[in-house]
């Protein structure tokens, strides 16, 4: 290992590495190396995700800026961006750096108060900051899951945001570009939410008219523990579990399908959803509707 290596915690900027005499050019570009961004490189063992590529970013980015939104969502327990999308820069107005390619800035107000340094020496936008730019900034559904992924974050680890905090961190900015949008997104957040596509499919049903689902309900049946499911309607006893790719796992196969057999026995109604279903949400709510139109307490 090279002594730039150890000193860089293996990501450095390319042209200081060789203004120092650490490494020559040709060592730079005879692909011991990962270009993350233009400038920037890693060591290849490295996990190439968007948390390397935004703390690449931030090694280029100038004092008055941070790492924010969706970007800096990776700090807060909601790691959704891949590796292959824009790392977000938020910059004071009057800031004129555009970033390399692979960067997209965001020209704002942002004040002193707002930023802090991670325990990897990242600049970041707070917690709060960070969340009122993913909902000015993102699609519905795509702020919601980041959001989600944020408060449930915070509930596992004792951290700062919750519904509470995040309805008057905007209710501060009521007035400023975005907040219409966010005050829109803040009854269809949820910590309990566990996973990008159960809140995408919990947002499909509000928008498409339908009762809120309760997420990650408990159920029990006569004192006996049923199972925790992903979205449920319990008037209704309808259920909607989103399977993800370890649910295709032989062992959890075989403790799903268990669990289903509880709940059918119980008198609940299961839809299982894949990645394939949510390809198509209208079909989706339309599938959950018909079911709630089909339950005893609807007829």
């Amino acid at each position: 290992m090279t002594t730039y290596r150890r000193l860089t915690g293996e990501l450095f900027v390319g042209s200081h590495a060789v203004a120092e005499g650490f490494l020559t050019k040709r060592q730079i570009e005879s692909g011991l190396y990962r270009r993350v961004l233009r400038n920037v490189y890693a060591e290849p063992t490295l996990v190439h995700d968007h948390r390397l590529k935004a703390r690449a970013a931030s090694l280029l980015m100038p004092v008055e800026a941070a790492i924010g939104g969706r970007s800096a969502a990776a700090w807060f327990g909601a790691p959704f961006s891949s590796a292959s999308d824009p790392v977000l820069v938020v910059l004071p107005q009057d800031c004129r750096w555009k970033g390399p390619r692979g960067v997209q800035v965001h020209r704002t107000d942002l004040r002193p108060d707002e930023m802090w340094t991670s325990d990897d020496g990242v600049r970041l936008t707070t917690v709060r900051r960070t969340a009122w730019d993913v909902a000015t900034l993102e699609p519905v559904m795509t702020a919601v899951a980041v959001i989600d992924g944020m408060l449930h974050d915070a509930r596992l680890n004792d951290g700062e945001l919750t519904e509470a905090v995040l309805a008057s961190a905007f209710l501060a900015r009521r007035g400023r570009w975005g907040s219409r949008r966010a005050q829109f997104l803040l009854p269809l957040v949820d910590g309990r939410a566990m996973s990008p596509p159960e809140s995408r499919v919990r947002v499909a049903c509000h928008l498409g008219g339908l009762p809120h689902p309760i997420p990650q309900l408990t159920i029990y049946e006569q004192g006996v523990f049923l199972g925790q499911v992903d979205l449920a309607w319990p008037e209704a006893k309808l259920i909607v579990e989103y399977e993800g790719a370890y649910h295709f796992d032989e062992l959890q196969i075989s403790s799903d399908d268990a669990r289903y057999e509880r709940l059918v026995a119980a008198g609940w109604r299961v839809i299982r959803l894949s990645s394939i279903d949510l390809r198509d949400l209208d079909a989706v709510v339309g599938r959950i509707s018909a079911a709630l139109e089909a339950s005893p307490l609807h007829a």
